[in-house]
């Protein structure tokens, strides 16, 4: 007989792990509430296209990563690996870029990437995220990295580095990546295939490599900020005027790029302060050239994007997660058939008064009461014989393990 298990890298999230990741959505959607941004949701698959024009034809992402398929009609699709490929599409496509500008998005959506599983590392994983389209002042920059702390903080998460950096913009980039080419070519041959590829193909993602053999390399490598144009130093301090402003610290990291030439001006992480890099809990950037990539005309924007269970990690760690006050839930126990049809109809008027109520198996008085007990009900309410001919049931308060009799018209008051 087979047996069938959930795919490698996915898992099924039961009712009792629900509570810690909807108090993580619930407080991310508060807070970007808070920051005026709406809500967005995306389709789960795309044209495929959209994620070789967004993510790069050259990304591991796109080579390596994607589900991509074609449907029955002969369409090439691939299921969402990252959340603003698909919102740059609908900002463009539902005529967003006509209302007034900014366009303040949020979205909490499933995500697909073919990855090696890992602690922290799912094939389908769910992200937070926002995006603000539409203006290009470095105080955007600000509210967006802001938006990111509160979302942090509000699970304690505040044993954290916010790192960050300029890639400067495409007047300033080719001479950088230039100066970066020349710096690395001496050492190519002692670089790794992907390096190698990667110095050619997609020269600023060398600075973001994991390989044992260019570590040496990077810390005398060319930085970024002495290349900037005026207009990107000028973006650039006023970021940073605004972060000292609001009291955001922050730590500038050199070799923090993304690697696709419509990233501009800002990106930042936030990680663990005793960690590396490869734990990145949230990371974000400005792409002002992805609306035009998509055949738009020009238009600013930045965001970022947080793994939930990543959060959830976190906050358990550190013991953040707040207990949700107990809801009632009644188990409407009862004995005999007349009882039975009697709890039924209660039943469906306790969930009509907005009351969770489940009706009892049908057994034993013992076997329903500890059936409440694994459904974690605060209450049963018992109803027999004797009940019935007195028009009353049975209130049992399990907690404090008291009960009373009160009549059968009684019941939803009694809850009141």
């Amino acid at each position: 007989m087979t047996t069938f298990q959930a795919p490698r890298g996915t898992t099924d999230i039961l009712p009792e792990a629900q509570r810690d990741r909807l108090q993580v959505q619930r407080v991310c959607e508060d807070i970007a509430k808070e920051f005026g941004y709406g809500h967005i949701v995306t389709p789960t698959f795309e044209d495929a296209n959209l994620f070789v024009r967004t993510t790069g034809e050259v990304t591991d992402i796109v080579q390596k990563e994607t589900y991509t398929f074609e449907d029955r009609g002969g369409h090439m699709l691939t299921l969402r690996p990252e959340g603003t490929p698909g919102v740059c599409r609908a900002y463009l496509e539902h005529g967003l870029h006509n209302q007034p500008q900014p366009v303040r998005l949020y979205y909490h959506m499933p995500m697909y990437r073919f990855e090696r599983p890992q602690a922290g590392r799912f094939r389908e994983f769910w992200q937070f995220g926002v995006e603000v389209l539409g203006d290009s002042d470095p105080a955007i920059d600000a509210e967006v990295i802001e938006l990111a702390w509160r979302v942090l903080e509000s699970f304690g998460i505040t044993d954290v580095k916010l790192l960050l950096n300029s890639i400067g913009d495409k007047q300033s980039r080719p001479t950088y990546l230039n100066a970066l080419k020349d710096y690395f070519a001496p050492h190519a041959a002692g670089l790794s295939r992907d390096d190698q590829r990667r110095l050619e193909e997609n020269t600023l993602r060398v600075l973001d490599s994991k390989d044992k053999e260019i570590q040496p390399l990077l810390p005398d490598a060319p930085k970024s900020l002495d290349y900037l144009s005026d207009e990107s130093k000028a973006h650039w301090d006023g970021l940073l005027g605004h972060l000292n402003g609001i009291g955001i610290n922050y730590e500038i990291e050199h070799t923090l790029v993304r690697g696709l030439d419509y990233y501009t001006h800002t990106v930042f992480e936030f990680v663990p302060a005793d960690a590396r890099r490869t734990s990145t809990i949230l990371a974000g950037g400005r792409y002002d050239g992805l609306i035009e990539e998509l055949g738009g005309q020009p238009t600013p924007g930045i965001g970022f994007a947080m793994g939930i269970e990543r959060v959830v990690a976190e906050a358990k760690k550190r013991g953040t997660l707040t207990e949700d006050e107990r809801q009632t839930k009644v188990l409407v126990a009862h004995l005999g058939d007349a009882a039975k049809a009697s709890g039924v109809r209660l039943a469906s008027e306790l969930r009509r008064a907005g009351i969770a109520a489940v009706l009892g198996p049908p057994r034993g008085l013992k076997s329903q009461l500890r059936y409440a007990t694994s459904i974690s009900a605060t209450h049963a309410i018992v109803i027999g014989d004797d009940e019935l001919a007195k028009g009353t049931v049975v209130i049992r308060d399990l907690s404090k393990r008291e009960q009373e009799e009160v009549m059968r018209d009684q019941v939803i008051k009694a809850f009141g």
